[in-house]
């Protein structure tokens, strides 16, 4: 009788499944006894359903396991603040415009060092050229920072 290389390894897998259906019946039995039964059932025949279904349909079985992987499987990892991130500016430009108009909006900007613009600028997404955050003169962000909020607040107004 000859072994098959993957024949250790269906093993740890059939083990490995058997104690999850294991743990997951002890847990529903649990909860129909001690708590919900109407929750149990339910919750059992969702996950019938759902087992049926990967089990006839390969496409179904991927996108559950996609669905399911952690961040980590995908290379990613929320576990590191990003660096880079500026952080918020100290003023709502739009709601200052709102109140002030562009006028208004400009006198507030002036009183901004030229890194609380920049802090403006990148939390509302008003560099798309790359430009405005390698400016040194706060005359010239002031005044991007005044165009896209004007721009972005006349936005729709044939429609109005």
């Amino acid at each position: 009788m000859s072994v098959e290389p993957d024949a250790g390894k269906s093993i740890l897998i059939d083990e490995a499944l058997g104690e999850e259906i294991a743990r997951l019946s002890a847990a529903l039995q649990e909860l129909g006894s001690q708590r919900d039964v109407t929750l149990a059932l339910s919750l059992i025949r969702t996950f019938t359903v759902v087992v049926e279904e990967a089990s006839r349909t390969a496409r179904f079985a991927k996108a559950l396991v996609s669905a399911s992987a952690t961040p980590a499987s995908h290379g990613k990892s929320d576990t590191k603040p990003r660096s880079r991130r500026r952080p918020p500016g100290s003023i709502d430009p739009y709601a200052v415009y709102n109140d002030g108009g562009p006028e208004g909006l400009q006198q507030e900007l002036q009183k901004l060092d030229i890194e609380g613009l920049r802090d403006i600028v990148a939390e509302h997404g008003m560099d798309p050229d790359r430009l405005a955050m390698k400016w040194k003169d706060p005359s010239r962000v002031i005044d991007r920072i005044v165009t896209r909020v004007a721009a972005r607040a006349a936005k729709g107004s044939a429609f109005r």
